[in-house]
């Protein structure tokens, strides 16, 4: 039986299975456009997201099934592998990141993400504002998310 051994710091040689993650759970989206090549994702997943963030992973017995990238005060991603949704895994990852970031938290998704934005919704997130996709490479309309933790003299 496969076991979750929970989150830990990604390591450069984890940058091939976060790509994987990362294109998986894309192709899910139907409505990106596609502006890379497969390649030039790998290429920048493993020379720019990863060495220029705070990443972290997640999956049963220490496999990449999950990952999330944190930069200062933002959540940059939050992937997980289509056939490990629904586990609880985005979830711990969230969760650390909160952790990592207890002052509060920002992120951007699309609006058409809806599973992503109820699933940030449920976890304390607040809607900010609707963009309509000026700020993203994409040119899609996204929507800024922020966490921010209850007040601790209340």
């Amino acid at each position: 039986m496969r076991q979750t051994v929970g989150p830990r710091r990604a390591l450069p040689e984890d940058a091939e299975r976060i790509a994987e993650v990362f294109l998986a759970a894309r192709a899910g989206m139907t409505y990106l456009p596609d502006l890379h090549t497969d390649e030039e994702t790998r290429h920048w997943i493993a020379h720019v997201m990863v060495p220029g963030n705070e990443v972290w992973v997640d999956g049963p017995d220490g496999d990449v099934a999950a990952f999330a990238a944190l930069g200062d005060g933002w959540l940059d991603h939050l992937y997980v592998a289509p056939d490990a949704q629904g586990r609880g895994i985005g979830a711990a990852l969230l969760a650390l990141a909160k952790e990592r970031r207890p002052d509060g938290l920002d992120l951007h998704v699309f609006q058409e993400n809806t599973g992503a934005r109820r699933f940030y919704e449920r976890h304390g997130f607040t809607l900010v504002e609707l963009g309509d996709g000026g700020g993203n490479e994409e040119n899609l309309p996204d929507a800024h998310y922020r966490w921010r933790p209850a007040d601790r003299n209340a």
